[in-house]
């Protein structure tokens, strides 16, 4: 695993963990690489010091275990638990904040001006953590 440090074209900050920068390079050029305060896909990567250990002691993995297990955990209450509107999530998510439809918890898809604009009106709505196939779980281990 390794983490980045990113940024949008707005300047918003944020860190994000991939397996490899590999990984990285492949998802920011599928645009899956998106800005967690406004959806932007246009992200760069900032500068970093590395972490250098100067023992021989093994990586510390608790950490990035237990990040890992709350993301899994987060998405899988959702999925369990709020109901799935796929592609009318933006408008669902509208209708519920102005009180047109009944409150009740949703997710599903929404494109970046979609999310712009419902933050811009303050709507309430954020990113899933991404979910991690039994492989990549297993390989993160």
């Amino acid at each position: 695993m390794i983490r980045y440090a990113l940024q949008c074209e707005r300047t918003h900050t944020f860190e994000a963990w991939f397996g490899s920068s590999d990984d990285y390079d492949a998802q920011a050029k599928a645009g899956r690489v998106e800005c967690p305060f406004c959806a932007s896909c246009q992200i760069s990567k900032q500068i970093m010091a590395p972490a250098v250990r100067t023992s021989a002691a093994p990586p510390e993995t608790a950490p990035r275990d237990m990040m890992l297990e709350a993301a899994s955990a987060i998405r899988n209450k959702i999925e369990t638990d709020f109901d799935y509107v796929g592609d009318t999530f933006a408008r669902e998510a509208r209708a519920i904040h102005e009180g047109e439809s009944e409150k009740r918890s949703i997710y599903g898809e929404a494109t970046p001006a979609e999310v712009r604009a419902m933050q811009a009106d303050g709507v309430p709505c954020a990113p899933l953590p991404v979910a991690l196939s039994p492989r990549r779980r297993s390989e993160t281990h």
